[in-house]
């Protein structure tokens, strides 16, 4: 891309006659329309690759694929490019243009006030001594102007001592001593703000230990991987008792999420295909008081037995999508009870919109504005009461439920079952129990995006860290990303609540353990 900049003229070089002059601000007056024009091309397509980086996104997240990553991961790169490009030729012409020209345009760009919570750091420019018009010496403050910019230091490392003096008793000799404080792991030397930013890097910001490792020998401290690896270990160790404390709490719930993603795992030389499943309650859409949280479970297979065993002895409503796994849940001889099956409008939505956003297939274009219709009237309620939503719904959504199942089956009935429309309203029309059953109880979401959000983080480290090294780091994972994600759920942030768990977990009562849960910490932090 050209850059905007109009040609700079010296103050001594200006022209002296008015034709000369007028000459220059017409010319400049071009430049400066030509820069426009290119800014404004632009940001046209800077807008146009944020739509198609957010459908590719949809696409991505709908159904994995590795064109779709490559795809997502090139148009990131493109947006990227483009804003680097159009904030440089911006800078670079404000530098080169005379400051009239300047005026006629001046960039405003949206900022977001910098947080309240952040240290302010003070430096005064002292002002002048004596007065720029008629040089007095009497000058009085009459206020100032403060420019504020977000700025971040390196982080420092250091060395913690820990002494303990000792005492010797002149009565009886006998040595006194301070008893040695706890430490997070009992083997190695990190403390629990290494330890907590170590796992975060691996399980919130996706960074390999490998990559963490030659970060810190950039920064003068050697850690190899297989120390790092021993923290990770020890750690996920430590902090076992607030997994299954989040374990209980989540299985104590009447309902929750389900869902599951494939995660790569080495075995005898080569990647197999395992899962991490994942169970979230949140009680927050229909205004439920208990704290949100998820709970990760790894499997080598996809295999039905799986959730069966994670949800034994469990019944209540179970929102998931229409995995065939799931059928020994709903069994009526299943003991304590089946689970009732809620569907996921997300789900069939999806199967419409991708025969719909080619303008190939009307029917699946007139789905899409129905189903849509229904979360429409979802967000309206998104938070209120049980009772609340369950009347709303009745009143307006039902009458659309009723008229969208009489539309698929009078539709479906003309289409051939062999084709993609038919086989969309088929996926729909068969499970139309479990889809409606949201119109009965306000407790149930119209779709299962919850879990869907909750694997969001592990299709991101998937590109990262490329596989599990074991079946047992696929079960400390889906430990460290029950501990991660249930912070996030409940907005706190995980590393500086690992950070402070670590340090006290060890002298913390073992019958107090709740009080480490991250919606406890947050409300005593």
């Amino acid at each position: 891309m050209s850059s905007p900049n109009p040609p700079a003229q010296a103050a001594d070089n200006l022209p002296a006659d008015l034709a000369a002059a007028h000459a220059l601000i017409l010319a400049l007056q071009g430049e400066l329309a030509r820069a426009r024009q290119q800014a404004g091309e632009r940001a046209i397509e800077i807008e146009r690759l944020r739509l198609a980086l957010a459908k590719a996104r949809r696409e991505l997240y709908g159904q994995s694929s590795e064109r779709g990553r490559l795809l997502v991961e090139q148009l990131e790169l493109q947006l990227e490019e483009l804003e680097e490009t159009s904030a440089e030729n911006e800078v670079a012409g404000e530098l080169s243009t005379p400051a009239p020209a300047l005026a006629v345009t001046p960039r405003k760009p949206a900022r977001r006030p910098l947080p309240e919570a952040l240290p302010r750091e003070r430096i005064v420019h002292p002002g002048p001594c004596v007065c720029d018009r008629c040089g007095g010496d009497t000058l009085r403050k009459i206020g100032e102007d403060v420019l504020e910019s977000l700025e971040c230091e390196p982080r420092r490392w250091k060395v913690v001592q820990h002494v303990r003096e000792k005492f010797a008793c002149r009565s009886c000799e006998a040595v006194s001593q301070a008893p040695a404080p706890s430490h997070p792991i009992r083997r190695g030397r990190a403390g629990p703000d290494l330890l907590a930013m170590v796992l975060a890097g691996k399980y919130a910001q996706h960074l390999p230990l490998h990559r963490q490792s030659a970060a810190y020998a950039r920064e003068g401290i050697d850690l190899d991987v297989s120390t790092l690896a021993d923290w990770v270990g020890a750690a996920a160790a430590t902090l076992a008792p607030l997994v299954a404390a989040i374990r209980s709490h989540v299985l104590a719930a009447d309902r929750f999420h389900g869902d599951d993603t494939p995660v790569p795992v080495l075995a005898k030389g080569k990647a197999a295909t395992g899962r991490l499943w994942v169970y979230v309650r949140d009680d927050q859409p229909f205004g439920g008081s208990d704290p949100p949280a998820a709970l990760y479970h790894y499997a080598r297979t996809r295999a039905g037995e799986h959730p069966q065993r994670h949800l034994a002895g469990w019944a209540g409503i179970f929102q998931a999508d229409a995995y065939s796994g799931y059928a020994g849940l709903y069994d009526p001889a299943r003991k304590p009870g089946p689970l009732q099956e809620a569907g996921c409008w997300s789900h069939v939505r999806r199967r419409f919109f991708d025969l719909a956003k080619d303008g190939k297939s009307p029917l699946a274009a007139e789905a899409v504005k129905r189903i849509d219709a229904l979360f429409a009237i979802e967000r309206t309620i998104n938070g209120r009461a049980i009772a609340e939503r369950a009347e709303t719904r009745q009143e307006k959504s039902r009458p659309l439920i009723d008229d969208l199942e009489r539309w698929l089956r009078h539709a479906s009935a003309r289409l051939s079952p062999k084709s993609d429309p038919a086989k969309a309203m088929d996926y729909a029309l068969k499970r139309w129990q479990a889809m409606t059953r949201f119109l009965e109880d306000g407790r149930i979401c119209l779709s299962n995006n919850a879990a869907e959000r909750a694997l969001r983080g592990i299709a991101v480290g998937r590109r990262n860290w490329t596989f599990c090294g074991s079946d047992a780091g696929g079960d400390r994972a889906a430990a460290i990303y029950t501990l991660i994600e249930t912070a996030k759920l409940n907005n706190v942030d995980p590393q500086a609540w690992l950070a402070d768990t670590l340090a006290r977990i060890h002298d913390h009562p073992a019958k107090a353990i709740a009080d480490l849960l991250p919606w406890n910490w947050k409300a005593k932090a």
